[in-house]
């Protein structure tokens, strides 16, 4: 038995050549076998299309195409491809357009993230995160979870930030007093400096004691967390430094398969809003999170750009280097974690072309077959009522934001493999 569990599509055709099913085809999805061990309880049918796409495109033309390809995520991949150019170029040229200077990228990672924040909770976790867990391919959800997403898809047609372009001249002032009304229930200082207190025992407290739709979806959820809390040695830092950039450039260019299958310091690693290089404050080695607690980093971030002011730290940090001859590598911190693009150019007497690119998204780090969340699947009981598990795989989806669809197929029970 199988039950499919759809999330928005991660990539699109090019060009409008397929249909709707052609293009989840070409997106791929994950295959989830609760109690499996890894590789099997995680496999994806992901397929590098950048690598085969880009070649031979016009450097200018790249970061639409990508953004495009990748059409989820694609203010951050057309701004990462943007930064890869230019280093590859290390110079203006003809035809391309120029770099968008930092102050301006530093803006638009925090608009877009906060956006595809503030979209997630209010389209994916009513789906996901629901009290009963209605099993995939029932007729409707229970009249609990369409109360809780009918308040959810409210709030998000009135949320400023989701407003057209133009509505509001400065939409942050809004957008705060929209999250403290609508989500927080709360004053937003209040509520970030009680995070940062205390992780999620107080986000538990403060789950428990407000009903808003956005509460009680995370108290209802706490019941499917995986107590095995993520490693902090496996955070994806490989941004910190220029060494790690050009070390990611070096496995990209030479490891076939790498972007598919990333690996780094000899192991899995994985990113979210929780591995920021300006985190306000490490709570890691005091307070490692289960994915519930993911849920709660989620949220704090966007409190914490809602928040934001221009006399402190970027929250969110990009950077390029040139890593060859018209060889650049680029990385933004977004949404789902980490995103880096490689591009090599070639420079003749017309505009510059692409030779080859790799794009490695978060997807691919978080979704690894022997990753944190193929670990935590393959934790679950495989003789467990299957509604439970679809439950904790839920959850673990919600907390990890895949940017495909995912599956679920149940395993042999371990009665029927002693039985064999």
């Amino acid at each position: 038995m199988s039950a499919t569990v759809a999330s928005a599509t991660g990539m699109s055709a090019s060009a409008g050549a397929v249909g709707m099913a052609g293009m989840a085809s070409l997106a791929g999805s994950l295959c989830v076998v609760p109690g499996a061990r890894p590789p099997c309880a995680l496999q994806s049918s992901r397929r590098d299309w950048a690598s085969r796409l880009a070649v031979g495109q016009t450097a200018a033309a790249l970061p639409g195409l990508l953004a495009s390809v990748f059409n989820l995520c694609s203010h951050a991949h057309r701004l990462c491809a943007q930064l890869a150019v230019h280093a590859a170029l290390n110079e203006a040229q003809p035809g391309v357009q120029a770099a968008p200077p930092p102050q301006q990228v530093a803006q638009r990672l925090r608009t877009e993230t906060a956006q595809e924040h503030v979209r997630r909770m209010g389209l994916d976790w009513p789906r996901l995160l629901a009290a009963d867990a209605t099993p995939a391919g029932a007729a409707q959800a229970a009249p609990s979870d369409l109360a809780v997403q009918a308040h959810a898809h409210a709030a998000l047609q009135r949320c400023p930030l989701l407003q057209p372009a133009g509505h509001h001249s400065d939409p942050w002032p809004a957008t705060l007093a929209w999250l403290e009304h609508e989500l927080l229930h709360m004053p937003a200082t209040t509520w970030a400096h009680q995070w940062q207190a205390g992780g999620t025992d107080w986000l538990a407290d403060w789950a428990s004691r407000h009903t808003g739709w956005l509460a009680t979806l995370l108290h209802a959820a706490k019941s499917a967390d995986d107590p095995v809390p993520l490693n902090p040695a496996n955070a994806l830092h490989a941004h910190a430094d220029s060494s790690g950039m050009l070390n990611l450039a070096q496995a990209l260019r030479t490891q076939p398969g790498f972007s598919l299958a990333p690996h780094w310091l000899g192991g899995c690693a994985h990113t979210g809003s929780w591995t920021r290089l300006n985190h306000p404050l490490p709570r890691w080695p005091l307070d490692p999170p289960t994915p519930w607690g993911l849920l709660g980093s989620r949220l704090a971030e966007l409190v914490r750009l809602c928040l934001h002011t221009p006399d402190q730290p970027e929250p969110l940090l990009h950077g390029a280097v040139q890593t060859g001859t018209h060889q650049g590598l680029a990385w933004v911190e977004m949404a789902r974690g980490l995103l880096v693009h490689r591009v090599e150019l070639n420079l003749g007497t017309g505009q510059p072309t692409v030779r080859a690119c790799n794009v490695l998204a978060p997807t691919e780090w978080n979704f690894h077959p022997h990753g944190a969340v193929a670990q935590a699947i393959a934790r679950l009981d495989a003789d467990q009522p299957a509604a439970e598990a679809e439950r904790r795989v839920r959850l673990l989806m919600a907390a990890f934001d895949p940017c495909v669809p995912f599956e679920m197929a149940a395993a042999p029970s371990t009665t029927e493999t002693t039985h064999a």
